[in-house]
């Protein structure tokens, strides 16, 4: 892509690794037949957002495995563009299984997308896009891997794109004390944060979106996500902040995992869209209903169309 014209409107960031996952709605142990799924926060958000019309590009490394190829091409077959996803020779491609009802098992370390850097995002037109998604994970895979977001916070804010920052708090990749303090500084700097009610309590103590909107009087948007109650969106003007809520739609929950990306690629296409807050928080939910009744991050038989 060589002009302003061809840039996505949409560009994230972040580690994408193979998922391993039961065939059917039940645990690892239960389970004699499993499926290969491709699985990662940031891709989760750029495939969900393609899928509704947005021209979005996913920025990665992948190891020269077969497993890496696998990823690229899933990526790729969703409408994501991947120009800017690395090979890495001397590095594998990470593996995680899903155990549904149970959580998640990784092995990354050491992966291929663990060993970016800066120079990761050398030829990156950042400044172009509309929004620029990142999460909390990435800066938690290494010291490289945190130098790389820093660089992309700074170059992001200093542009007239926006900054999308989903805290995306993982308990085992941080030492005890390190969480809390590095991600709200990270929040602190983006433009949009989006954080999950309960990760805030188990990372900062809020109880309240209120509480979390305190912690974090910065962002121009924060969005504060409750599971199964709703939503609450802080948007500030000259005036002061706007609040918004919307309840979730009730929802038999098959697995949970994933539904927050899609939650935030929903969100962000309606905020491209031009949509109000009510309908960004709708879209929102209306994306992550699909991923919570499915053991899978990613939703394969709806059919894409372009966003309003």
């Amino acid at each position: 892509m060589d002009s302003a014209a061809s840039t996505p409107r949409l560009i994230t960031l972040g580690e994408t690794m193979v998922m391993v996952t039961p065939s059917h709605a039940e645990s690892l142990a239960a389970a004699d037949e499993l499926r290969l799924h491709i699985g990662g926060a940031e891709s989760n958000v750029a495939i969900h957002a393609a899928a509704v019309g947005v021209d979005t590009a996913w920025v990665s490394a992948v190891g020269a495995d077969v497993l890496g190829g696998r990823v690229r091409e899933a990526v790729a077959r969703r409408g994501v563009d991947v120009t800017w996803v690395r090979t890495v020779q001397d590095a594998p491609t990470g593996v995680y299984f899903k155990d549904p009802g149970r959580g998640v098992l990784y092995y990354r370390r050491g992966s291929a997308a663990s060993q970016m850097d800066p120079d990761a995002i050398a030829d990156v037109p950042l400044e172009q896009a509309e929004v620029v998604h990142i999460s909390g994970i990435t800066p938690a895979l290494s010291e490289t891997c945190a130098a790389l977001i820093d660089a992309v916070i700074t170059r992001v804010t200093a542009s007239p794109a926006l900054l999308s920052f989903d805290v995306n708090h993982r308990a085992s990749l941080w030492e005890p004390g390190e969480a809390a303090p590095t991600l709200r500084a990270l929040a602190r700097r983006a433009d949009l944060v989006l954080v999950g009610l309960d990760e805030a309590h188990d990372v900062w103590g809020c109880d309240t979106p209120d509480d979390v909107r305190r912690l974090l009087p910065e962002p121009a948007r924060l969005v504060v996500k409750d599971g199964a109650v709703g939503a609450t969106e802080y948007a500030r003007d000259a005036a002061g902040d706007t609040v918004t809520f919307v309840p979730a739609t009730p929802t038999e929950v098959v697995e949970p995992v994933g539904a927050g990306d899609a939650f935030a690629a929903g969100y962000l296409a309606a905020l491209l869209s031009g949509a109000d807050a009510t309908g960004r928080l709708a879209a929102g939910h209306a994306r992550a209903r699909l991923v919570l009744l499915s053991t899978s991050d990613l939703v394969d038989d709806i059919p894409s169309g372009k966003a309003p």
